[in-house]
This record gives structure tokens, C-alpha cells and sequence, in this order.
């Protein structure tokens, strides 16, 4: 049986579920488990070397996010996203998200306002480290940091802004998308024009103008979901090349 999931680490402070969920919800952003693919609490439970119990709390838990759907009398499966469900997911996040930053333009702390400021600086640097990646392997490891920093930077937007139920509701809307995200960055130019959207978010707050932080973060959730789209369209397309490239190919029955 193919190992595709690395054994949990029981010396987590958290509880195991919790661990376990992350894993998961980690496996379905990378495409290890891929849209579609069917969930085996059995299977995952063996790869990860728990008990099916924490697998099936976290298999609820990401149920609720919309990670996975669980089908009467078939079984459960990794999510798919439509067009229609990233629309909807935008939607509902560009409201929330240009609230929270409203709220943190009021409420932020002076050391929080220095931590947004030096990840800034550090988002940069991945960019750059990127950009100039010898091979394959370099980009993908500055891409993975930077999307972790990127997490890191609208994680402290949120609890700046010092509402836990808005916190929790946007976190989950971002995680039904998380899998999407190194795709988005990908596309030609978005990071930088991501890094400058945070400098004016960042910019306003500071200064703050809760206003301009609103609008600042409607600004960023728009272009964020015209990249997406842009960026599934291309994948989208490359994959029906290559399946019509390989349906084409004679096989050596054919030869």
C-alpha cells in the first residue's frame, strides 16, 4: 500500500484530533488527497498511526469548513470547488475581510502594527529568493514560505481587529480555499501586486484610516479572485491538452 501520509508526532501539545485535522486539511491543500478522492478512515488512520476515532472527529471537523462532503449510503470525499462556490466564498470574505481590517485600523497594538511590517519585509524576500530559484525545487520551497508568511500576516489582521467570532468565520471561509492558494500566487506578477496590496492594507491601518483599510482589503479580495480564476482557467486548459496529447498517442497495440 502506497505511504502518502506521514505518521503523527504524539508529542503535540494540542489534542490529537486537532493534529489530525491539520494534517489533512495540509494533505488536501498540497493535492496529496485531490479533489474527489475518496476518504478511507481506515487507510488514513493506519498512514497516520492513530486510532480511527481522531481521524473521524477531524473528517466532521473538515466537513464543516467544506473541505470534504460526506454522501449518504457512498462514503466521503475530498471536496470539489465550482466556479459558483468560489464566487460565493469571495463574495461573503471580501464583506468580512474589509470589516476585520476596519477593525484593526481601531483597535491594533503598536507591536502588532511592527510584526505586519516586518513580515512585509520578509514576504519580500521570499518574493525575491523565488524569483531568483535555480532549479524546480528552490522556487517551490520559497513559494511554500511564502504562502505560510502570507497566512501569518492575515492571521494577525484578524485577531487585531479583536473579535473572535469574526476570526473563526473568516478562517474558515480562507481554509475551503487554502488548497487554491500556491495556484493564485503562481500567476504571473501576483506577487508582487499581492505584497503592494498588503503595503496599502498595512499603510491604512497605521494610519487609522478605517476606511482606506476597508477598501483597501475589497481591492485585494477582487484581484485575489480574478487571479484564481484566471490562474484554474490556464490549469484547466493545460490538463485538456495533455489528455487529448495522450488519448492521440498510439499505443503499441495500435503501432
Amino acid at each position: 500500500m502506497e505511504q502518502r501520509l506521514s505518521p503523527i508526532k504524539l508529542d503535540s501539545y494540542q489534542p490529537l484530533r486537532e493534529v489530525v485535522c491539520e494534517s489533512l486539511r495540509e494533505a488536501i491543500r498540497k493535492g496529496v488527497l485531490r479533489p474527489g478522492e475518496r476518504i478511507m478512515e481506515i487507510k488514513l488512520a493506519e498512514e497516520l498511526g492513530v486510532s480511527r476515532t481522531p481521524v473521524r472527529e477531524a473528517i466532521r471537523k473538515l466537513e464543516l469548513e467544506g473541505c470534504v462532503v460526506m454522501m449518504p449510503r457512498r462514503g466521503t470525499y475530498v471536496a470539489d470547488m465550482s466556479i459558483r462556490d468560489i464566487n460565493e466564498i469571495f463574495e461573503i470574505r471580501t464583506a468580512l475581510e474589509s470589516l476585520s481590517n476596519s477593525l484593526a485600523a481601531e483597535h491594533i497594538t503598536e507591536d502588532e502594527l511592527e510584526h505586519l511590517q516586518r513580515l512585509l519585509v520578509i514576504i519580500g524576500g521570499y518574493i525575491k529568493e523565488f524569483e531568483e530559484g535555480k532549479d524546480r525545487k528552490d522556487r517551490e520551497g520559497a513559494m511554500e514560505k511564502i504562502v505560510e508568511t502570507d497566512i501569518e500576516f492575515h492571521d494577525l489582521l484578524y485577531h487585531a481587529a479583536r473579535n473572535n467570532r469574526l476570526v473563526g468565520i473568516i478562517s474558515n471561509l480562507r481554509d475551503q480555499l487554502t488548497r487554491f492558494r500556491t495556484l493564485s500566487m503562481s500567476y504571473p506578477g501576483r506577487l508582487e501586486a499581492t505584497l503592494e496590496e498588503h503595503r496599502k492594507i498595512v499603510e491604512a491601518i497605521a494610519n487609522g484610516d478605517g476606511r482606506g483599510a476597508s477598501k483597501a482589503a475589497e481591492h485585494h479580495m477582487e484581484n485575489s479572485e480574478k487571479t484564481l480564476l484566471k490562474a484554474m482557467d490556464i490549469a484547466t486548459r493545460r490538463k485538456e491538452k495533455a489528455a487529448k496529447k495522450k488519448k492521440a498517442r498510439p499505443t503499441q497495440k495500435d503501432a
